[in-house]
Parts: structure tokens; C-alpha cells; sequence
């Protein structure tokens, strides 16, 4: 709306304010209503668009109130939600625009322009869902490591000049791994594929790559058929192509939305992952829009979308059915929800690192039985938190069961996004906006702090760094009781944690040689100390602290003894990347933590075998050796048969104790190693602060994130851009594909509206028990051979290896109806086992779901489902009840239904309905297989009560009372036009 027109017709013109630089909002603090300053900040972003974008249709002056109202209307009120933007992903973006693309369809029709179909709300749609791995990195180590410091003669990493690839080994200690015998293929083809190449072609010379990819020359990338070595860059090419090839017909359907809608921002594939892109480069903070700036909001199909809240932005996790409401211009409906205060108070540990706190406080959280509620974070403790803290802690929302786990924006947050892609204008703006409106923190004053619904307080102080072990990753250990444990560990019978050795034994030592020179090994001796991050990616501050910490102890003259089993595996090239340019890869080099590869190594027990005078002198002195990792599974004997104890660590715990070389340590009294000179240096002196870390973290791994994606950005795709598609304003359905058809929610579309039709004689599809999840509705997954979509796909030519998944093939209304209810673990209490199965009650035949729905289709014979409690639990998916709708089924009685899904059922046009209290099937001695006539009167109502007649042989006349679970004007005005997608069209036509 223009501005001009909004201050004429707005109710809330009068709140209208103006920035210096002339930028109009709209500024609750005008209300002058003393709630709105105790409100939680996230109850502030839901008032304001609410004040924004209320219409008196979709949001009311009443529904504003509310909000201000929320200390007596939480958990009571319904309010609406009208977010800044939609976030998709591919699989679950696609059943949206398909619909949208046959919307414009049913217009034309009509006589309607088909223009007129676009998205209300900005909507950003992810490619990053498709990618199969059909070529990728060795992940074995190929040479045996030696540790710290050995030269290239005593058996070092090869050096990342040479041209030669090493051998392959199947596991350590293996011969070099041939490739297979048989068949007429070669490797070494063009772009590094399997052609008519021969797999003695070299791979790109090394000198090619950039300085950070010469380090990980020794995991060469391999042909997945023959496992030989091919260049990175061809590799990553081909899997583009054949994800380009698998998915063509899709990715064309996408090009043609990205040109054919307004609204639509398409990221091409190969850009990054959805969470990455939404939290790097669609993140806006503040929109400006036809003259207003208002606060950034988003709902996303992406589990990962709450981890915008980690910068200030609101935002959750919702259905496809919900984002393609909120795209079509309907705001979200929510229970006022409650706001739990998270106070954070004191300091961190000096030798906690990110992960323990993020840990920490998810575990807090979880105890704190905090379901479906919002959680906002204030306190002084807050700005100890790096915006990468913050959005992992926000990233574990399903973990403790909380809707967002909110940061309002504050200091940390605007030197965070300094470093980014905002220009200081921009900054400029979101600051002088967030303090006008009163959405900034600060944590120096405690009358700031708002009112919650129930505030919890975490000691960041009890946060303390711990180790797992020392043979079950659930036994932890604070680090300042490590030596304490560990004797008592020697002294316990065996068991979990026991190692029963002899009161005489406690004190033995081994000496042995080792590359000339004499040790010894003790109980506790560490003989394997591996740094994994595979479990760290998401936030690299632990990484990097281990590469700060290799730093500082290198140059305070420590070391790690050269038989020590040492090694570096980035979960990605990404953290090689981050480690390289930060300076900081040298120094774990140094130590011997050199980058052996790419993927599982040391968890799964691919460790080079250890020294042989290390491995004797263990045997002979029958010690119980250590071996430290960072990774997440250390069970006895998995890193080394004769390696007993193991723990879990953080990576610069696990440098710590490379460079002490034992766990038999008390790191607060005793050094961690003697400098040359005779000096003592303790942990403390080479610990790296968390200010040193997080300031390491924003200026080399943020940046260049940020100059990566942007340069990703504007380069482009070329395979995406030279890819063609129509243009036209309606798309041209190919009869052919199996992947992209026009679904039937349409074809029956009339101009008016039809009031509701009564059920009758209508036969139960499925007779259901309780927890029925929309794991068993909706279809997931790969497509079983034998299932009714694999039958269709079938006589569609196609092969079992070209089925894909139905995540894939959600653009196809034909395999997705044949998978809803496909779920092996579906419970019909017709059939009496679990399957995918049902009774065609007419005929007393088992079929498969669809078949048997397709036949009572075939006879004009409408569907019903009954079930038990919770009906439609879980989390969201689009097909939940586009599925039971294309299967003909018009209404489901149950005990109980999730809110959710029940409001997802009225979208499509599917009545929910509930059993009486105190009544269920069984009480009513229902079998199922009876007929269910509901008469429905033409003016339904917000919870009308019905009544069901049942018609079988044993009993004519019988009848039991139901309640319609309509309970906004909404969801019924909805349910009366057959769904939402029926609505819109008809507002257009």
C-alpha cells in the first residue's frame, strides 16, 4: 500500500512516525500505553506487524489489544502473525508454487488475467535439498602420522606438492584398494567422470588448487565406481551436472517461478545450504517497504529456521501448507504464546569453550519443560555470547521443545553485522529504528528487563569444561577432577568406567625407543590424540581456539612427543579454510595435527596403526593408554585394540593433552609441559580468551563466509543460467514428467460458493488408533519397490534407480497421493499389523491405501477416517492434508487432534471432527465397517455440534453425537470454500 493511501486509511495512521533521514514507521511507543514497554521483545515484533498490517479483515484493532494485553491473554488469546517473508527449501517449496502455477491456470479459465497469481508475501526459495553424492572425497588417511615434529625420512604426511597420488587403503594397515574387476568403464574422462578415460590418468596438478586446498593433497577425491583419484574442482563439477540432469525437470519448473512470479527469489543450487543463505544473505533485520522500515520476520519449512533468532530476527519452523497460506496473503494463526526470560548471569570459565555453554544452556532448557513456548534471553551474561553462539543455541529449539529462542538486537549483534554484508547506512537505520521502537538491549540497567511469563536463571559460571570416558560418551568428567577419576577408573573393578588394575601395578612405567631416542609410558600415557570437527561445524569458535591455543604454545617453546598418534580432520574444506586463513594452520602442523582428510576417520576406528615400540611397551607393561578425540564416539578398543581408555574432548582440550601427553594431569597445579629453557608453562598461559577467539572468529571466519556467499551470488551458476525454461505467463505442463503435474485441487473450481455438502453413507478409509504422527500421513523418504507410487512410476518406464525420493517428486500429485499413508509403521486396526494396508469394506479385499481410495472413488463412495488420541501429532509436512484430500477423504472423527493439523485439515477443505468427551470408537462399539452419514446445515458454525449416523447390518438408526472443530472465522471461511487454494482463486476471479 502507498504510503499517501495508508495514512488516509490506516486505523493506526496516527502512530506513523519519521527517522532523520525521513524513513516513516509505524511507532508503538506513540500508543503511550505503559504495557508495551514490560512486553518481551518478541511479543513487541508480533504487536507491531500487527499494528502494521491490521486490515479489519485478516488482523483486527481486538487482535492488537491482545498483544498489548499479553501478561493476562497468554496462552488464552488467538491472534494472527503476518511475517516479513517466507523461506522455502526445494522440496518443500515446490508443492507451493506448483499450486500457484495451477491457481493461474483455473484463473484463465475464468477469464481472469493469470498475472494476478503472485505471492503477497516476499518468498526466498532455497535449491540446496537436491544434491546426491555421487562423487566425493576419499576420507582415509593414507600415510601412517607420526605426530609432532617427525621429518619426511622418519615417515611424515607426504608433502602437498607432489603430483603423485597416494594409495588407496581400505583400512589402516591394508594394502593399496584395487579397483573392481569387471566391466568395460574407465575414469580420467573429461571433467573428471567416468567415461572412456583410463584410471591411470593423472588427476589436476595440485599447483592448480589455492594455497588452502594444497594442504589436503593426500585425500584425493575418487570415481565412485573405481576409486581413483580425481581433481576437487571436476568432481564437484559432475555431481552438479548429475544433480543438474536428475532434476532437470524441476529446476526448469523453478527458473520458470523465479521469472514468472513477483515475489520470488530463486537461489540457484551450488549456492549454500538453506540456513546459510537465510542467515548470511536474505537476513534483512529491517525491511524498507513502499516508504516504511519495519522489523525483519520469516516463517520457513527448514528445520534449521529458527536460527535466525540468534540475530534478532522472529522467526520459526511451519507446514508447507502454512508457508503457502502466508505466501497467498494470510497471516499465521498462533495462541498468544507465553515468553520465557532466560537470565544469564555471571562469567564463563575461562577454559569452557562455546560448545559446553551452547550445551549447557540446551540442557538447562530441556529440564525446564518449556514446550511450545518462546524463550527470550536477557541478562548481563547475554553480551558474553558471539552471534555464532547465538544462533546455535537458537538452532536447538527442537531440542528443548521451545517454538524461537530470542535475541533482541544489541552491541553484539551490530559489530557482528559490521562485519558483514550491511553497508554502514544500512547499520545506521537499524540501529536508530531499533531504539526508536524500543526493540534494543541493553543489560547495564534491570529496569529495562521486561515481564515474563517465567524466568529461569543459568550461572554461566556453572559451566565448566568436561570430558567423556573413559569408555561411554555418557560418563563425563569435569576436567578439574580428570586426574581424581582417572586413578579412581585404574582402581575399579571392570565395568563401565573400571580397569581393575593391581595396587603394584599402579605405578609401573615402560620405557621403550623411539626414533632414536628413549620414553616412557605410564598408565594415562596419551598415545592418540585426534581433532575432529565433524560435531563443530556449525560453530567454528571451538576450532579455532584449538588453533589459537597450537599458537601460543608453540611459541612458548612446548611440543608433542613424536610417537603420539596425532592428526587434524575437518569435517569440510570450510574449517581447512577458515584454520588457513586465520594463520593458525601452521601451528597445528607443528604439533603434528596435519590434515589428514576429509570424513571419518579416528571415530570409526581408521587410525594408523601406532609405532610398534609404542604398541609393545603397552602390551608389556599391560598399561591402560589414552587416546583423546573430539569427535563423538569412543567405545574401548574402537580408536586401538590395545588403547583402553578414550575420551571425548573438545579440540583444544584434546591439543592440551597431545601436548602434556597424558590424561594423568591436574591442569590447575601441574604444567603442561617444561619450555627447553626449564620453564614451566601452565594451561592457563597458552589458553586462548574467549574475547581473542570470538574476535579471531568474526574477523576471518565471518568475513570471508560472507565474501564467499556474495561472490557465490553474483557469479552465479553457470549450469543454472544457461539452463532454459518457457516464458510464459502459464506454465506448460508436460503430460510426460514424472516429476512437475498439475494437481486437481482446481478442476472442479465454480465461480460461486457451494454450501457445504452433507455426508453420506460414507465408508472409513482407515480405522486408527492413538499418535498417529504425520510421519505415518505424510510421505517421506525413499519409495519402496513395492508401494503404489513405485507401481506408478513403473508404468511411467521408469526404473527402481530412477524412483528418487518423495521429497523429489513433491511436485507430483500422483506419487504423492500414493504415498500418503504409505508408512510401514501405519497401525490399521482393520488389517491388525502395521503397514501400508487397508479393508475395501465392500468387498472385504486388503489393498493398498490408494487402490483401495481410488476404488471407492470409482464407486462414488465418500470417505471418513476414525481415530484415537492426538491425531496428526509431529511435525508439519505439506502433504499431510493435501494427501487424505486427493484420497476423497471429507471429514476425520478422532478423540483429540494436534491444533496444527487441525487447522491444516480445514485448509483443504477436510472437516475435523471430534468424538464426544468421555466418548471413543470403541465406547460406542464402532467396527469401522459400518456407514457414516453427518448431515451438515448450510450456516455451520464455530464449534457446531453434529450428529453421526452409523448404518450397518447388526444396527439400523444408531447415532452418536460430534463436535466440528472450527474455531476461528478463518479456519470456517475456509472450510466453506473447500479449502484454502479454492479461497484465493475465488477473491480473484
Amino acid at each position: 500500500m502507498a504510503y499517501a493511501a495508508l495514512v488516509k486509511e490506516h486505523p493506526y495512521s496516527h502512530l506513523i512516525d519519521t527517522l532523520n533521514d525521513g524513513v516513516k514507521f509505524f511507532n508503538p511507543q506513540k500508543l503511550n500505553d505503559p504495557r508495551y514497554g514490560k512486553l518481551p521483545l518478541s511479543i513487541r515484533v508480533l504487536l507491531e506487524a500487527a499494528i502494521r498490517k491490521c486490515d479489519g479483515f485478516y488482523v483486527k484493532e481486538e487482535d492488537v489489544q491482545n498483544y498489548l494485553d499479553w501478561q493476562e491473554q497468554q496462552n488464552v488469546a488467538e491472534v494472527p502473525f503476518p511475517p516479513s517473508r517466507v523461506l522455502l527449501q526445494d522440496f518443500t517449496g515446490i508443492p507451493a508454487m506448483v499450486d500457484l502455477a495451477a491457481m493461474r491456470d483455473a484463473l484463465v479459465k475464468h477469464g481472469v488475467d493469470p498475472y494476478r497469481v503472485n505471492p503477497v508475501c516476499p518468498t526466498d526459495l532455497i535449491v540446496d535439498h537436491s544434491l546426491q553424492i555421487d562423487f566425493s572425497k576419499c576420507a582415509i588417511q593414507n600415510t601412517p602420522n607420526p605426530g609432532g615434529g617427525e621429518t619426511q625420512s622418519q615417515g611424515a604426511p607426504r608433502s602437498s606438492s607432489s603430483s603423485t597420488p597416494a594409495p588407496v587403503s581400505s583400512a589402516p594397515g591394508s594394502g593399496p584398494r584395487q579397483p573392481p574387476r569387471g566391466g568395460g568403464a574407465h575414469c580420467g574422462a573429461a571433467r573428471g567422470s567416468c567415461g572412456k578415460g583410463s584410471c591411470s590418468d593423472p588427476p589436476a596438478s595440485p599447483g592448480k588448487h589455492p594455497p588452502a586446498v594444497q594442504q589436503i593433497e593426500n585425500s584425493p577425491l575418487l570415481c565412485p565406481f573405481h576409486l581413483q583419484p580425481v581433481s576437487e574442482p571436476e568432481t564437484a563439477l559432475k555431481s552438479q551436472e548429475m544433480e543438474l540432469i536428475r532434476n532437470k525437470e524441476r529446476l526448469q519448473f523453478f527458473k520458470w517461478c523465479s521469472k514468472a512470479f513477483q515475489n520470488v527469489n530463486v537461489v540457484p543450487p551450488d549456492v549454500g545450504a538453506v540456513h546459510q543463505v537465510n542467515l548470511e544473505h536474505l537476513c534483512r533485520v529491517v525491511h524498507v517497504s513502499d516508504g516504511l522500515v519495519y522489523p525483519d520476520s520469516v516463517v520457513g519449512t527448514d528445520s534449521h529456521t529458527t536460527m535466525i533468532n540468534g540475530l534478532g530476527v522472529l522467526g520459526w519452523g511451519v507446514g508447507g501448507i502454512e508457508a503457502e497460506a502466508v505466501m497467498l496473503g494470510q497471516p499465521v494463526a498462533l495462541t498468544l504464546p507465553q515468553v520465557v526470560g532466560c537470565k544469564l548471569e555471571g562469567s564463563i570459565n575461562p577454559l569452557t569453550t562455546s560448545i559446553d555453554v551452547v550445551l549447557g544452556i540446551t540442557k538447562h532448557l530441556r529440564q525446564a519443560n518449556i514446550a511450545g513456548r518462546f524463550v527470550e534471553f536477557f541478562g548481563p551474561g547475554v553480551s558474553q555470547l558471539s552471534v555464532p553462539d547465538r544462533t546455535t543455541i537458537a538452532n536447538m529449539c527442537p531440542e528443548y521443545n521451545a517454538t524461537v529462542s530470542f535475541f533482541p538486537i544489541d552491541q553484539v549483534t551490530l559489530k557482528h553485522f559490521n562485519k558483514t554484508n550491511f553497508s554502514q547506512e544500512k547499520l545506521e537505520l537499524l540501529e536508530s529504528y531499533m531504539k526508536a521502537v524500543n526493540l534494543f538491549r541493553t543489560y547495564e540497567d534491570s529496569e529495562e528487563d521486561p515481564v515474563y511469563s517465567e524466568v529461569i536463571e543459568i550461572q554461566l559460571s556453572s559451566f565448566i569444561p568436561y570430558v567423556s570416558g573413559p569408555k561411554r560418551p555418557q560418563d563425563r568428567v569435569a576436567v578439574s577432577d580428570m586426574k581424581v577419576d582417572f586413578h579412581s577408573c585404574l582402581k575399579e573393578k571392570v565395568g563401565f568406567k573400571g580397569f581393575h588394575v593391581a595396587p603394584d601395578r599402579l605405578q609401573t612405567q615402560v620405557p621403550f625407543q623411539h626414533a632414536g631416542q628413549e620414553y616412557q609410558l605410564a598408565h594415562g600415557s596419551l598415545v592418540i590424540a585426534a581433532v575432529i570437527s565433524c560435531t563443530n561445524n556449525c560453530n567454528p569458535s571451538v576450532m579455532l581456539a584449538a588453533g589459537l591455543l597450537a599458537k601460543k604454545a608453540v611459541e612458548a617453546g612446548l611440543g608433542v612427543k613424536p610417537y603420539i598418534r596425532t592428526s587434524l580432520a575437518p569435517g569440510t574444506g570450510m574449517v581447512t579454510q577458515y584454520l588457513n586463513t586465520s594463520g593458525v594452520l601452521p601451528f597445528l602442523s607443528q604439533l603434528g595435527f596435519e590434515v589428514i582428510g576429509y570424513g571419518c576417520a579416528t571415530c570409526v576406528g581408521n587410525t594408523a596403526p601406532l609405532p610398534e615400540g609404542v604398541a609393545d611397551a603397552i602390551k608389556q607393561g599391560n598399561l591402560v593408554a589414552c587416546g583423546v578425540l573430539s569427535g563423538n564416539r569412543h567405545f574401548e578398543g574402537r580408536l586401538f585394540n590395545c588403547v583402553s581408555a578414550n575420551y571425548l574432548a573438545s579440540p583444544p582440550l584434546v591439543v592440551a593433552y597431545a601436548i602434556a601427553g597424558t590424561v594423568d594431569i591436574d591442569f590447575e597445579k601441574e604444567p603442561l609441559g617444561v619450555t627447553p629453557e626449564g620453564k614451566e608453562v601452565f594451561l592457563r598461559d597458552v589458553w586462548p580468551s574467549r574475547e581473542e577467539v570470538q574476535q579471531m572468529e568474526e574477523d576471518t571466519v565471518v568475513s570471508s563466509i560472507f565474501q564467499e556467499l556474495n561472490s557465490r551470488m553474483e557469479k552465479g551458476n553457470a549450469l543454472w543460467s544457461n539452463l532454459e525454461c518457457p516464458e510464459t505467463a502459464v506454465f506448460p505442463w508436460d503430460q510426460k514428467s514424472t516429476y512437475i503435474r498439475q494437481p486437481a485441487f482446481f478442476h472442479k473450481l465454480s465461480k460461486e460458493v457451494q454450501p457445504p455438502r452433507s455426508i453420506e453413507h460414507a465408508h472409513a478409509l482407515l480405522f486408527l488408533g492413538n499418535k498417529v504422527t504425520t510421519d505415518h500421513i505424510s510421505p517421506a523418504g525413499s519409495i519402496s519397490r513395492v508401494s503404489a507410487a513405485a507401481k506408478y512410476l513403473l508404468s511411467k518406464r521408469l526404473t527402481p534407480r530412477e524412483f528418487n525420493s518423495y521429497g523429489a517428486r513433491r511436485g507430483n500429485d500422483a506419487v504423492m497421493t500414493r504415498g500418503t499413508f504409505a508408512s510401514i509403521k501405519l497401525m490399521n486396526r482393520f488389517i491388525g499389523k502395521s503397514g501400508p494396508k487397508t479393508l475395501h469394506i465392500p468387498s472385504g479385499q486388503t489393498l493398498d491405501v490408494f487402490e483401495a481410495a481410488e476404488r471407492y472413488q470409482r464407486e462414488g463412495i465418500p470417505l471418513i477416517i476414525l481415530a484415537g488420541k492426538d491425531y496428526g501429532s509431529g511435525s508439519s509436512r505439506d502433504w499431510v492434508a493435501k494427501g487424505p484430500c486427493l484420497l476423497g477423504v471429507r471429514a476425520i472423527i478422532a478423540e483429540s487432534f494436534q491444533k496444527l493439523h487441525q487447522t491444516q485439515l480445514l485448509g483443504m477443505g477436510i472437516l475435523p471432527l471430534s468424538f464426544l468427551p468421555g466418548q471413543t470408537a470403541d465406547s460406542l462399539e464402532l467396527s469401522g465397517k459400518e456407514k457414516f452419514s453427518i448431515s451438515l446445515p448450510e450456516e455451520l458454525a464455530l464449534g457446531h455440534a453434529l450428529t453421526v449416523q452409523v448404518d450397518s447390518p447388526t444396527s439400523e438408526g444408531k447415532s452418536f453425537g460430534v463436535t466440528a472443530l472450527i474455531d476461528s472465522e478463518m479456519d470456517l471461511i475456509y472450510y466453506r470454500h473447500g479449502g484454502l487454494l479454492p479461497y484465493v482463486a475465488r477473491t480473484m476471479i
